[in-house]
């Protein structure tokens, strides 16, 4: 495809086919079809793009896009034709630049420098802009008219003019001079030649192509990167032996080893060693994060510490990696309504155009302001008037800005989704795993007089690391955390008590952890400090346990999902965005309104006590208001209520149903990302109304003056390549967004 028109053309006769919902994206080169099997195969969508004039072929599968070991990297990118893109370039500027400057200096204007001005300019207009020529002459013979139809009717008019005002006519005599205005005299047609205009105006559209070409596959270079993340080779364990394989042999349930600075091969479950992990190039997350047995790991992560064995659990297109690809490539083939219109404008615009030229063209004669003057204003009217910006304008756009955000670890599902961004005003927030962490962490120790802190964790942990329940995990992590990763004394003896604690003896003392149940049983009273302390706890929210040991109190600890250190600062960056922030969750009013108070949302502003299958009715409660709702979640409790709402936040460290559901996903598990992606979304919606309101403005208002005869051929076509390069630049600027 060479323009949006052609484009449009395909897409249309795509559309036409019984069952078929197609869309065909210009920037990225692209169809993305709905059909079904029964009535349409691959094969009939192919002959049905070559019937139109074009080709296609089936995209590869994600596995075999990654370079093997050994591939030169150049070798496996495939050649989009910048290669020769760029020899028709090169040989159009290095012909045409004599060509123009003889013809707008006239000192330089010797005794038959016209004739060595066509020497040059034929090769510029028959050579390098062949690909013009071609695909005119191709879409004439599918009674089509594109972008290509208006270069190549202008370039080829004002070439062939030329010649004959240099065999037939005047301008071919010794001696004959041509000075370079900028306005349009009134002269006799057979004493002018426009060399300059049909050998410039190639060069410049070929240079607005070329740098549309390179912006083109920069703009894309996100989601290349994307793919080659993942590692190339990985060393099985087989049989007790380490044997190094291709990544693409992997299977599921394969155990493989993962040495420090190592690519993790594949999405798994570490079965032995213990590290931590940087996920960075993933995630956007710049700290690490520590791993050990039973934890999962991502696959293209980096080991950053100890020997790790990974049981693979996801191999080939079901890894992480290949899922953010594929969101990342489908939201980067999507359109906005505004996007339609632009092609569905290009595809009558050249027909139009060429209405319009042979208008201006009837008008000048019948005015009887000369061949000259009506030909060149009709040139400039063909040349004008090309619609590649209006086909760039949102593709490159919506390519750079989901590439953008694949880096920050954010992925937007479509550009239908930038418009939602837009009008959203409420922010509706899951709590567990989205706020908060998500699990059991000891946030708090409170001691009786007398007992040293460091005591209370090593005993208390020492003693809850024998057991399984959630709780008591927290506390054994959190013991052996704030003592510094020392190693926890082992129990000489351990007993669970059913709903209410352990009991054990741990360095010849008889410990208790649990309920003040636990330590009644025993007749051990709580003193007024450690009363307070659970009293204030529970109030809180938080799960309050009781340390006793030989006999007597020894402390309180505070037990709770821990509000995640950046939820505070990404409420108050939500509400500079203009949303209203809600707190929505299963648990109770307490632990809710004190994790509302902790992160800054009103107490008003929380719908605590609701039942999963009840998220959904919250949402359309607040629709109902006339709220435009954004939704954050993680769980599948919360797929159905992402779906709801107009726009559905997931993050990337929740489940696959809250992933599939949401229209932006958040790779990182901070809620900071949730404004970042809001911000990214709007900033890129921003761009592209820009490039649309530029793009029709340049050719509403460049038309007119180029049919007034206000319009120099060869300036035409420099503006007209510059305003594909000025929206491609734009584009690119959304390269340089960052997280606040």
């Amino acid at each position: 495809m060479t323009c949006a028109s052609c484009a449009a053309r395909i897409e249309k006769k795509l559309n036409r086919m019984d069952g078929v919902e197609a869309t065909v994206n210009y920037a990225t080169e692209k169809a993305k079809v709905t059909y079904r099997d029964d009535d349409v195969s691959v094969q009939d969508l192919i002959s049905t793009v070559e019937a139109t004039g074009y080709t296609a072929q089936p995209p590869p599968p994600p596995e075999t896009r990654q370079s093997t070991p050994g591939t030169d990297e150049a070798e496996s990118e495939p050649d989009d034709g910048l290669t020769a893109l760029r020899q028709r370039l090169i040989t159009a500027l290095v012909l045409s630049v004599p060509v123009i400057a003889m013809a707008m200096v006239p000192a330089l204007q010797f005794d038959n420098w016209q004739w060595l001005s066509l020497t040059l300019a034929a090769p510029v207009v028959v050579y390098a802009g062949w690909p013009f020529h071609r695909a005119a002459w191709t879409n004439l013979k599918h009674g089509a008219a594109t972008m290509d139809t208006l270069i190549s009717v202008g370039t080829s008019a004002a070439f062939l003019w030329s010649v004959w005002a240099l065999f037939f006519g005047t301008a071919g005599m010794t001696g004959m001079t041509h000075p370079f205005e900028l306005t349009i005299a009134r002269t006799d047609g057979a004493g002018n030649i426009y060399l300059e205009a049909a050998a410039g105006v190639t060069a410049f559209i070929l240079a607005g192509r070329w740098f549309e070409a390179r912006s083109k596959r920069k703009a894309g270079a996100a989601l290349r990167a994307l793919m080659e993340l993942g590692a190339k080779e990985v060393t099985l364990l087989r049989d007790g032996r380490e044997v190094t394989v291709p990544t693409a042999e992997l299977q599921v349930g394969d155990r493989f080893v993962v040495r420090p600075g190592e690519k993790i091969a594949t999405d798994g479950t570490v079965v032995e060693g213990t590290s931590a992990v940087d996920a960075s190039m993933l995630t956007g997350e710049s700290v690490p994060v520590e791993v050990t047995t039973g934890d999962t790991v991502t696959g293209a992560t980096i080991n950053a510490g100890g020997r790790l064995v990974v049981e693979a659990t996801r191999i080939g297109s079901d890894t992480q990696l290949a899922r953010m690809a594929r969101l990342v490539e489908d939201a980067q083939n999507g359109k906005a309504a505004a996007q339609r219109l632009a092609d569905r404008i290009s595809a009558v615009f050249v027909p139009i155009v060429i209405a319009l030229a042979l208008g201006t063209l009837g008008f000048w004669l019948g005015s009887g302001a000369g061949l000259t003057a009506a030909f060149t204003a009709a040139v400039a009217v063909l040349i004008i008037a090309c619609p590649c910006a209006l086909g760039l304008a949102t593709p490159t756009a919506l390519m750079v800005g989901t590439g953008r955000g694949a880096q920050l670890g954010i992925l937007i599902k479509g550009a239908e989704v930038l418009e939602t961004t837009r009008q959203v005003d409420t922010i509706v927030l899951d709590k567990t795993g989205t706020v908060t962490t998500g699990k059991m962490t000891l946030l708090g120790v409170h001691t009786a007089e007398g007992t040293d802190e460091n005591d209370v964790l090593r005993l208390a942990g020492a003693i809850e690391h024998s057991s399984e329940h959630p709780i008591a995990q927290a506390v054994a992590a959190g013991a052996v955390e704030r003592l510094g990763g020392a190693t926890l004394p082992t129990p000489e003896s351990f007993a669970n008590v059913p709903g209410l604690g352990v009991q054990g003896v741990v360095d010849e003392h008889a410990v208790l952890v649990g309920r003040e149940k636990l330590l009644a049983e025993w007749e051990i009273r709580l003193p007024e400090s450690l009363a307070r302390a659970k009293a204030e706890a529970e109030s809180a929210g938080r799960t309050a346990i009781t340390v006793a040991w030989d006999g007597e109190a020894r402390a309180v600890l505070e037990v709770a999902d821990a509000v995640k250190e950046t939820s505070a600062e990404a409420i108050e960056r939500l509400r500079a965005l203009g949303l209203t922030p809600i707190l929505l969750t299963g648990d109770n009013r307490a632990v809710a309104e004190a994790v509302a108070a902790e992160v800054g949302i009103d107490a008003g502003q929380v719908y605590a006590e609701v039942m999963p299958e009840d998220k959904v009715d919250v949402v359309k409660r607040l629709q109902a208001e006339g709220r435009s709702v954004a939704m954050v979640g993680d769980g599948v409790n919360d797929a159905a209520a992402l779906a709801q709402a107009d726009l559905g936040l997931a993050m990337g460290t929740g489940t696959d149903a809250a992933i599939e559901a949401g229209d932006l996903t958040l790779v990182r598990g901070d809620l900071r990302a949730a404004a970042d992606a809001i911000r990214l979304a709007r900033r890129t919606l921003s761009t592209i109304r820009t490039n649309l309101f530029w793009a029709f403005a340049y050719n509403v208002g460049a038309l007119p003056l180029a049919a007034a005869g206000l319009l120099n051929p060869m300036i035409a076509g420099a503006a007209m390549a510059f305003s594909s390069v000025f929206v491609v630049g734009n584009s690119l600027r959304l390269r340089g967004f960052k997280g606040a």
